[in-house]
């Protein structure tokens, strides 16, 4: 398989449509490959950031509830370009949209690393949320590039790459961080230009099954009518994406806080915080990137929805309680669990709900409802635990009761009984 100096497939002139169907094929997973290598660099430099930031704003006089100003300035950028940067690949095309995304992160993380002051420290995160709002268009590639059959193990592969990126990112940044904050920060701008060019020349826009074969839902068109903001016509899309945004709320909780948490209880730095993710991400990584797949065969992914939840809730609940940090590794592991569990089964099962049309849409709106719980969760935790320190945990391990009854309530196709 060649490709031209733009990353694109060399034209071929076969007479066999079915040689053309082959190439086309290989050329997808050719394509797949290297979307997963630029999720992967993409998200260790997101990883990067984690443990460092809370107190890289630290350094500059930042308070806990500051953090949660800048924690939410993030995913409100990435609320609102979600949908903006899938709708705008449902148009024009999702390779030239990832090539646009990848550059911007890497200036914003140039910036962030540069910082002078806590001002400016905003300014980059903004600029942060809103270029790395792109995964719902790597979603979107990959349901462009695959069939239906083989859609949830690439899309718990997605998965496996968070888990990949928070593993690498955090041990990198913890690893680095005693030689200043910045240091960690520069080189995850390194990594996204690295990105940038692995993606310019090898990324191919992906070969979309044809028109025929997508069935009535693609009304001979692969753009989508409407405004950038339409909401999803699909029921059952719209009741995955609400399940989301309570999930993601939940769970911001203790994203938002357990740098304090660790700070307040135990005396950790960064380093130690680092690795505490680290260990949480591998077990996501074993979960989403191995055992997704013969688990999601055998009891399919509202049942895994279910089960993770059930998991998660306890889990986050009882963290704050635990006062040796050897036994609340146990709690945080058996966390990272029902994580692993929850958010590839809602990927798998939104993606499934979209149609032809409004991939691009539906992904972006998936991905936005998880940017407006990041808005909401951290300014509640933040409260929250200034109120009382276990209250952000408690919350969301009852949260997680509400994720429980959205899964509940889908048939085992995914389908909202209500709808």
């Amino acid at each position: 398989m060649g490709y031209s100096w733009w990353g694109m497939n060399a034209p071929t002139h076969d007479a066999d449509p079915s040689t053309k169907t082959a190439r086309g094929s290989q050329a997808s997973r050719g394509s797949l490959a290297t979307l997963f290598i630029l999720v992967v660099v993409d998200l260790i430099g997101f990883g990067v950031v984690i443990p460092i930031l809370p107190f890289y704003a630290e350094s500059y006089g930042a308070s806990a509830t500051v953090l949660g100003f800048l924690m939410a300035s993030f995913a409100g950028m990435q609320f609102l370009f979600a949908p903006i940067w899938g709708r705008l690949s449902d148009r024009f095309g999702r390779r030239p949209i990832l090539l646009s995304t990848v550059a911007g992160t890497a200036l914003a993380l140039l910036a962030l690393g540069l910082s002078p002051s806590l001002f400016w420290v905003f300014v980059a995160r903004i600029a942060g949320g809103i270029f790395g709002a792109n995964i719902s268009v790597a979603s979107a590639y990959i349901t462009d590039a695959t069939d239906e059959a083989e859609r949830t193990k690439y899309m718990g592969l997605l998965g496996a790459s968070f888990a990949v990126g928070f593993i690498l990112g955090p041990g990198i940044g913890g690893i680095l961080a005693p030689y200043g904050y910045h240091v960690p920060l520069l080189l995850a701008a390194g990594l996204a230009g690295v990105n940038w060019v692995i993606a310019w020349f090898y990324l191919q826009e992906p070969v979309k099954e044809p028109a025929a074969a997508a069935g009535s839902e693609a009304a001979g068109s692969d753009r989508p009518a409407g405004r950038p903001f339409a909401w999803p016509s699909s029921p059952r899309a719209r009741w995955i994406c609400a399940a989301y945004f309570v999930f993601i709320y939940a769970v911001s909780h203790l994203e938002t806080v357990f740098a304090f948490l660790m700070m307040d209880q135990f005396g950790f730095d960064a380093p130690h915080v680092a690795f505490i993710l680290v260990f949480m991400g591998v077990i996501m990584a074993g979960i989403r990137g191995g055992a997704i797949r013969p688990l999601s065969r055998r009891f399919g992914e509202r049942r895994l929805w279910i089960a993770g939840t059930l998991i998660l809730g306890p889990c986050l609940a009882v963290v704050p309680y635990i006062h040796d940090i050897w036994y609340l590794l146990l709690p945080l592991a058996a966390a990272s669990v029902g994580r692993g569990l929850v958010h590839p089964a809602m990927l798998s099962l939104v993606s499934r709900s979209a149609t032809r049309a409004e991939r691009g849409l539906v992904m972006g709106t998936f991905q936005s409802s998880a940017s407006l719980a990041r808005i909401a969760g951290p300014f509640a935790a933040g409260a929250l635990y200034d109120w009382r320190l276990a209250s952000p945990f408690l919350a969301a391990g009852a949260l997680m009761l509400v994720v429980l009854a959205f899964g509940i309530a889908l048939d085992d196709s995914g389908v909202a009984a209500t709808s």
